[in-house]
């Protein structure tokens, strides 16, 4: 027979710790809180174990907990959508519970509870992320490929942001237009996410401001339309 690992998380409140993952459709299997905290909660073939949180922990702690191998993973990002906006009336995209966002060609998501246990959705057949170092960083284009890889595979927006800053202070003055407005652009998206409107319209302008052809805005509109995209999901009422 196969080993089977069971992750056990952490739960401070049985009560809440339930109805987040009840929303999210899952099913209760067990329920016991005396003498001590043990919740087991399944869905579609998966089970989460939970216990106590250990004493003295700040809550919610944020902690990688757990990954979950998925057959269509923007299928369950979607329906996750769709339940957190029914439930909070809108996403929750910030703080202890959050669903981090999902863009076309991406093959995981995160999913953070109200302790700050991350379950990191993953597509069973991801392809292989490619690796960089910095002297692949040759050029505008290859560090946006490498932030891309930051922002969409590791969630690291603060990571994939810097990156992008970088390459344009290094490789903007020589690198083809279009690939300067990919960078701003970029950087729009990652600003809509962080809340800020105002940098994100700053980025919008510094691209019209650039002159693009019909090529180069043919070539960054997939892009722009990630931020759009995104403001929608952020803001769409159930």
């Amino acid at each position: 027979m196969d080993d089977t690992t069971v992750p056990v998380l952490w739960s401070a409140s049985p009560a809440t710790t339930l109805d987040f993952y009840r929303t999210l459709g899952y099913t209760v299997t067990h329920e016991q809180t005396r003498p001590y905290t043990y919740l087991v909660v399944e869905r579609d073939g998966t089970a989460l174990h939970f216990s106590d949180s250990p004493k003295g922990l700040p809550v919610p702690f944020e902690s990688v907990a757990c990954l979950v191998m998925v057959d269509d993973v923007a299928a369950r990002h979607a329906d996750f959508t769709a339940r957190l906006r029914a439930a909070f009336g809108k996403v929750p995209a910030k703080g202890c519970p959050r669903l981090t966002r999902f863009r076309p060609g991406q093959s995981r998501f995160s999913l953070v509870d109200p302790d700050g246990n991350t379950m990191l959705f993953i597509q069973r057949d991801e392809p292989e992320k490619p690796r960089y170092t910095a002297r692949d960083l040759v050029d505008l284009a290859s560090t946006l490929e490498f932030a891309r890889v930051l922002r969409d595979f590791k969630n690291d927006d603060r990571a994939a942001a810097r990156l992008v800053q970088s390459g344009l202070r290094r490789h903007g003055a020589t690198a083809p237009v279009a690939d300067r407005a990919r960078a701003l652009a970029m950087l729009a998206e990652i600003a809509v996410a962080a809340g800020d409107p105002e940098l994100a319209e700053k980025h919008r302008a510094e691209i019209s401001a650039l002159g693009l052809s019909d090529a180069d805005r043919a070539a960054v509109a997939a892009e722009l339309r990630a931020g759009a995209d995104l403001e929608r999901w952020l803001t769409e009422n159930s």
